[in-house]
């Protein structure tokens, strides 16, 4: 039905980045970029149901919250957000808060908003480059500066921020205490190795999240059956008809994508809706392997960029 090559949307915010090599050349080093999305290239297609995108911190983003889909309908919104972060570097010494540090009551929640002590009340915890967080909806959290991460969710502009560093942006108070869970988050699952190839990240009922290694030169068919995302990290391929290397992505619905592998490999992450769970048969090694491909010259991410307007 659908095999794609992502375009991809620059976004300014507050706490962004002004150098985000080696995923792109975007802007012009004054500008703070915060998030590259992965979008369908057609613009008139149907929204879909994930979200993937990179984030670049260089200073710390709001303390927030998302709520599930039942609130979010309640407030007229199409249905909450879960998300999963795997980060992709951290700088030393780099921090992500998620949770409490101890049970507040609602009122006491409120007084630590009104007299900013919710910073020191969030439980910070250092975060280094392969980690993976998992973020329920209802969780209080935040993202440090000095930090990459790559990040699943459900389509959704349901924030809430409880503070926000004196930027002076709006906050969502009376939202934010209605839907947050005001304890210690849950123990982070584990990740489960799956195949040789393939390591399961996240898993939940709107989406999968997995790493996928495979060697140099070898051929393999991506099963896309729902809606699925990839995103090259390192290496190089050919997937369908697009050669794609590190920060390059396609998106596929109803398709079996033949990926042909580069001579230095390919390390990518695959999100894919999360109905049935990990699917069995998402990779397939076909039995004739490709000879592997030069690298293509330039950053694959940069030719499909535009830039976005809101922060």
């Amino acid at each position: 039905m659908a095999i794609e090559r992502a375009r991809i949307a620059a976004h300014p915010k507050p706490w962004g980045a002004t150098d985000l090599r080696p995923w792109s050349d975007a802007g012009d080093g004054s500008a703070r970029i915060g998030e590259l999305s992965f979008e369908r290239a057609d613009r008139t297609a149907p929204a879909t149901s994930l979200l993937l995108k990179l984030l670049f911190t260089s200073e710390p983003l709001s303390i927030q919250v998302h709520p599930d889909d039942d609130y979010a309908r309640s407030i007229g919104m199409p249905n909450g957000k879960n998300e999963a972060w795997y980060v992709l570097d951290a700088a030393p010494g780099a921090k992500v808060a998620l949770g409490l540090t101890a049970p507040l009551t609602r009122n006491q929640l409120r007084q630590a908003l009104d007299d900013g002590s919710i910073v020191n009340l969030v439980d910070w915890r250092p975060v280094n480059a392969h980690e993976v967080i998992a973020v329920p909806a209802g969780t209080i959290h935040a993202i440090g500066a000095g930090i990459v991460i790559a990040e699943v969710q459900q389509r959704s502009d349901a924030t809430f921020r409880l503070f926000d560093h004196g930027r002076e942006r709006a906050l969502n108070i009376d939202d934010a205490l209605a839907v947050a869970v005001r304890t210690p988050a849950d123990v982070q699952p584990p990740s489960e190795r799956l195949t040789a190839e393939r390591t399961l990240l996240a898993s939940n009922a709107h989406f999968i999240l997995e790493r996928v290694v495979l060697a140099p030169g070898t051929n393999w068919r991506l099963d896309a059956a729902g809606e699925t995302w990839l995103v090259v990290l390192n290496g190089i391929t050919n997937a369908g008809s697009y050669d794609l290397v590190r920060g390059g992505a396609i998106y596929a619905h109803g398709e079996r994508v033949d990926l042909d592998v580069g001579r230095i490999g390919l390390e990518c992450l695959v999100a894919y809706s999360g109905a049935g769970g990990p699917q069995p048969k998402l990779l397939q090694r076909l039995a004739q392997p490709g000879a592997g491909k030069a690298l293509p010259t330039g950053n694959q991410l940069d030719a499909d960029l535009e830039i976005g307007t809101h922060s």
